[in-house]
């Protein structure tokens, strides 16, 4: 009997980009606006209501409407609510739910995963130049609290140079790709309506914890604090429309 070869295993396929909901969900509501459901000048129902309808989260609703508002498709009115623009001709139009990158929130939730278990690995790993690099960011942050584009640098090169204090340069690479994402339109609108000097001098805080837990080797403390940290700015992107 001759032997029969043996079959060579199937090369792996690439994977589609997957679908980012908050744009699926924000050309639903363009649909609407379209089909004359809610008119212009009129203001949208609550977000809440929006999110029980299409039973969405609050935060991929939130990701929608500032989608729509980069649009011109509708006007967020802080303090009074969301309300039907006048389309404008020639507007662009939102890119196909597998076209567009990470949203900000799909963004932050990857981040605290991942950072809070850099964070307690960093506790266990750093060295005191690994400190001195952090404590320079740290010290940048403060100083530059009232520059919002300097405070961002150093607030980068903060949770950069914890990651580098691993000396894994797989997690190193990882946590700058994360950093490199959090940019383009849909970061500077969120940004526009919920970044504040308040929100700086908290983050200022929840970085003083955790370099002080890193400073004393408290892995579960500098895990908790990264996850802390982190879960704030998820909730204050998530708060009222200001």
């Amino acid at each position: 009997m001759i032997p029969q070869p043996i079959p060579k295993p199937a090369e792996p396929t690439a994977r589609p980009a997957p679908e980012r909901a908050y744009l699926r969900l924000a050309a639903q509501i363009q649909a609407l606006v379209v089909q004359g459901e809610f008119a212009v000048g009129q203001r949208l129902p609550a977000e809440r209501a929006l999110a029980e309808r299409f039973e969405v989260s609050r935060t991929s609703l939130r990701e929608a409407i500032i989608a729509l508002e980069l649009q011109g498709v509708v006007e967020v009115r802080g303090g009074s609510g969301i309300y039907v623009s006048e389309p404008e001709p020639g507007a662009a139009r939102l890119p196909a739910a597998h076209e567009a990158g990470a949203g900000p929130f799909e963004l932050l939730r990857a981040r605290c995963l991942i950072e809070s278990e850099i964070a307690a690995l960093a506790a266990a790993t750093r060295s005191d130049a690994d400190l001195d690099r952090i404590f320079e960011a740290l010290t940048a942050m403060r100083e530059q609290m009232p520059d919002k584009a300097a405070n961002a640098e150093a607030d980068r090169r903060f949770h950069l140079h914890i990651a580098q204090a691993t000396g894994n340069s797989v997690l190193l690479a990882t946590v700058t790709s994360m950093w490199d994402q959090a940019q383009g339109p849909i970061w500077e609108k969120i940004e526009q309506h919920f970044h504040t000097q308040a929100l700086r001098q908290a983050s200022q805080e929840d970085h003083q914890r955790i370099f002080s837990a890193l400073v004393a080797r408290d892995a579960q403390a500098a895990r908790q604090a990264m996850r802390d940290h982190l879960e704030r700015v998820i909730g204050e992107f998530a708060q009222g429309w200001r």
